[in-house]
């Protein structure tokens, strides 16, 4: 059976991780959670180890490293890393704006040759291979591009001033104007509202 969360690590965290562990100067919740993502790791080159066999051969419980998995996935490395949880998640450091409107640019692109849509795995991995940012969780991208869509479809809902005073006869007899096109708001980032509610961001 599919996992829902699928671990799978970049060179840059395997490497981090391996350091962690040789390293060995860590809160030991912190180790073992490492330990966890380097073998539920389903890269090409992880070995995928499926949850009992990681929970038998680390001596942790089967939720533990469900749980791992799922913060990994929805929250990022240094999350999943964590051995404590507060009353808020935790999570990657927001984007710039000028990262925002790259990644609302790509999101609207042409997906990668094979891939019928872009997914967050895949804008997060595209940003950091454009080197746009060092490391991005899936959650941030999901976080930026639900803002810049909700920003956009208030945009659509605005009436502007020439279609609402168009109809308003002003006591002279005529019609009141409207602003200048020059003048009229644009959708964030220069994105049209409609590209970004065509665009499908999904977990794959």
């Amino acid at each position: 059976m599919n996992k829902k969360y699928r671990v799978t690590l970049t060179t840059a965290e395997r490497q981090e991780l391996d350091g962690l562990l040789a390293r060995g100067k860590a809160d030991v919740r912190r180790l073992k959670h490492a330990q966890i993502l380097l073998k539920a790791d389903q890269a090409e080159a992880g070995p995928a180890w499926p949850d009992a066999r990681i929970a038998e051969a680390l001596d942790a419980g089967i939720t533990t490293v469900e749980r791992v998995r799922q913060r990994f996935v929805e929250e990022g490395l240094a999350s999943a890393l964590s051995p404590y949880r507060g009353g808020k998640r935790i999570y990657s450091r927001k984007l710039d704006g000028a990262q925002e409107a790259h990644l609302v640019a790509l999101a609207c692109s042409k997906p990668p040759e094979g891939r019928g849509r872009w997914t967050l795995r895949l804008l997060a991995r595209r940003m950091v291979e454009l080197a746009y940012v060092d490391s991005v969780s899936y959650e941030t991208v999901r976080q930026t591009l639900k803002k810049e869509r909700a920003q956009a479809t208030s945009e659509a809902d605005v009436v502007h001033p020439r279609k609402a005073l168009g109809r308003v006869r002003l006591p002279h007899g005529g019609r009141a104007g409207g602003l200048p096109s020059s003048a009229r708001p644009e959708a964030p980032g220069g994105v049209r509202g409609r590209d970004l509610h065509t665009a499908d961001w999904r977990e794959p």
